[in-house]
């Protein structure tokens, strides 16, 4: 019998769009957010015990890759776009079934008058408004594989940038925003195929538009946009 996936909350992060998260949960743990329970499953029963353990596994729904149709094989930015893999030796979003899989740092539970159970949690790589099927517990004797091999993503890449924020820029960025920010951006933003030092990207962070430009391994920040 078939049993259709519930969705039990909604993740808030920094991110309203695709562009610019990180490649991976954990890689920059200096990212907050929170996680907003539907009524039935934010009761604090279900999250006895879950206080004891530093991280936890999320399993939600690629919300913006929902399609009818997929693919054996797919293009990871990973391998500069332009080799194909199978869509199950890759973490990409189009899936047979659009589910994702992060490991996040538990910061804090929380009891809200008109929310329930609030999970407070750090290094997410989802975008705002997430759907979250299940909460597990990280158990780090069965979890950590230290000596695992991890194919072609072991390839190096050197994703870490200088960044140059002009000093009036980073004025315009909360206090407690911009460490996150700046690691965000060493870690390169843009596709890993994309080499362009004249071209300005840009990404939403928060009610903020970032603006920047790479050139010869350095990140410039251009532009600090406010959106209401």
């Amino acid at each position: 019998m078939e049993h259709l996936l519930k969705v039990i909350g909604h993740i808030h992060t920094d991110f309203p769009t695709k562009f610019g998260i990180p490649r991976q949960s954990g890689l920059v743990e200096e990212l907050e957010g929170r996680i907003v329970f539907l009524p039935e499953y934010g009761r604090s029963e279900a999250f006895r015990g879950l206080e004891g353990f530093s991280h936890i596994w999320l399993i939600w729904q690629f919300s913006e890759a929902v399609r009818d149709t997929w693919s054996p094989t797919v293009r990871p930015p990973r391998l500069g776009g332009n080799k194909r893999q199978g869509v199950f030796a890759t973490r990409s979003p189009f899936r047979p079934n659009p589910i994702g899989l992060s490991c996040v740092k538990l910061l804090g539970i929380e009891n809200d008058k008109s929310s329930g159970t609030v999970l407070r949690i750090a290094g997410a790589d989802l975008m705002d408004g997430t759907p979250i099927y299940d909460i597990k517990p990280y158990l780090p004797f069965a979890d950590s594989h230290p000596n695992a091999l991890g194919g072609f993503a072991e390839e190096k890449f050197d994703y870490c940038l200088k960044v140059v924020f002009p000093d009036e820029l980073r004025e315009a960025v909360p206090s407690d925003k911009i460490k996150a920010l700046e690691k965000l951006l060493s870690g390169d933003p843009r596709p890993s195929y994309k080499e362009d030092g004249d071209r300005v990207y840009g990404f939403f962070f928060g009610d903020m538009e970032v603006m920047f430009k790479v050139a010869d391994g350095v990140l410039t920040v251009t532009d600090i946009k406010k959106h209401l």
